[in-house]
């Protein structure tokens, strides 16, 4: 009788350890824990301001941590941003886990505090020409004007931020659909004819570019080409000019030249819409966008773009296209398409004209061929994306368009 009170016992205290095991965030489980951040409406965040994550399952308790030093995060999830990057925030628990992606922007820089500026409008510290603020990251802040930004220019300081960009562009979490298909933001933002305002997926403001400022992140210079149908003030057309020829010094970026789209010659390629190089009437153009280097070519080293002395031109290019599409003889805002490819053209995703808006990726490694090879390719076609305005989102609080005074530059 014992016997059988001290069997019942002991199987009372083995299920006891295996609940505890089963809820333990320390330990391995036969049914794994599943942890879930929260979806959260911004992955983009000013320097100095916090974001308070959570978990989808208010039960769990998890470690929180970043994967550098963009954000602090506490052990409650609140983050908190410390400088201008792009950063994975993640919660563990044992061996599950979830991460999201923050971009940390530049905090809002208003006219008169001086950020940026030492003394002579251009946020020059003295390092001569075609450097100034370029070479101190820590002093330099976007240009906050028109007259700023063509300052800048005409020393080679950038206007835009110094963040030489990752190779895949950071997609935000919200990219609103209509009918299974991504939206192009069709609403214009501008501030003035030479000003535009780049708005998040919801509407609101997250920075801006000037017609003739200079910029190099794949955010900013999007934004610039699909808002003035031109390249920012440090491009150039050739494809070896060398930095030390340049005022723009390791900000020089290169190469505006038509894009063929010939796919006969590259069958790899995917056909654009209504490109000329495949019988249609639309001619493309082509600018690089200078990455840390190139991990998925192997014909393309990955090393810096451009380190002050030599340029190594990467795979990663923006490949746009202007049309008339109301067919009135001008070139409008909104009248062209803007991809990018950081795979050398195999791939390619179009500019949905918002902050972190870039569409499915369609091409041959998408559909399974090999890297730029002209025998094993299969890439897949366009994918087509509805032009739209936002849904439900908020203006910047600046706008303003009169598209008989604005037009963009033909090519």
């Amino acid at each position: 009788m014992l016997m059988q009170k001290c069997k019942k016992l002991i199987t009372v205290i083995g299920i006891l350890l295996l609940i505890t095991v089963l809820v333990s965030c320390d330990t391995t489980v036969s049914e794994p824990v599943t942890v879930s951040i929260k979806t959260y409406d911004r992955t983009t965040l000013a320097v100095g301001k916090t974001l308070q994550l959570e978990l989808t399952d208010p039960d769990l308790s998890a470690t929180w941590s970043a994967s550098n030093d963009a954000v602090t995060v506490d052990q409650n999830g609140l983050v908190t941003a410390v400088r201008e990057g792009k950063v994975a925030v993640t919660a563990t628990c044992g061996e599950a886990s979830d991460s999201v992606m923050i971009q940390v922007v530049a905090a809002p820089v208003t006219p008169d505090d001086g950020a940026g500026d030492n003394d002579d409008g251009a946020g020059d510290n003295g390092g001569g020409a075609g450097n100034g603020d370029n070479d101190d990251p820590a002093a330099h802040a976007p240009a906050t004007s028109l007259a700023e930004a063509l300052e800048r220019s005409q020393k080679g300081i950038l206007s835009g931020m110094l963040t030489v960009p990752d190779q895949a562009p950071t997609l935000s979490a919200y990219r609103p659909m209509q009918n299974g298909q991504y939206i192009l933001n069709d609403q214009p933002y501008f501030a003035d004819n030479n000003t535009y305002v780049v708005v998040d997926a919801y509407g609101q403001e997250v920075f801006r570019v000037y017609r003739g400022g200079g910029y190099i992140t794949l955010e900013e210079v999007a934004a610039y080409v699909y808002a003035f149908g031109d390249v920012p003030a440090n491009y150039v057309s050739s494809k070896n000019m060398e930095p030390e020829n340049s005022i723009w010094g390791q900000y020089l970026r290169l190469n505006h030249t038509r894009f063929s789209g010939d796919t006969d010659r590259y069958p790899y390629e995917p056909r654009l819409p209504n490109i000329s190089g495949c019988g249609g009437a639309l001619y493309y153009y082509e600018i690089d966008i200078g990455t840390t280097g190139t991990d998925c070519d192997p014909a393309y080293i990955s090393k810096i773009y451009n380190d002050g002395q030599t340029i190594t031109r990467g795979a990663a290019r923006i490949v746009y296209g202007k049309y008339d599409l109301d067919s009135d003889g001008v070139y409008e805002f909104g009248e062209h398409h803007l991809f990018y490819t950081y795979n050398h053209y195999n791939d390619f995703q179009e500019y949905l004209n918002y902050y972190g808006g870039w569409g499915q990726m369609f091409g041959n490694i998408t559909g399974g061929g090999s890297i730029s090879s002209k025998t094993d390719y299969n890439p897949t076609p366009y994918v087509a994306v509805v032009r739209a305005q936002l849904p439900d989102g908020v203006q910047a609080a600046a706008i303003f368009y009169d598209p008989k005074h604005y037009l963009l530059a033909a090519a």
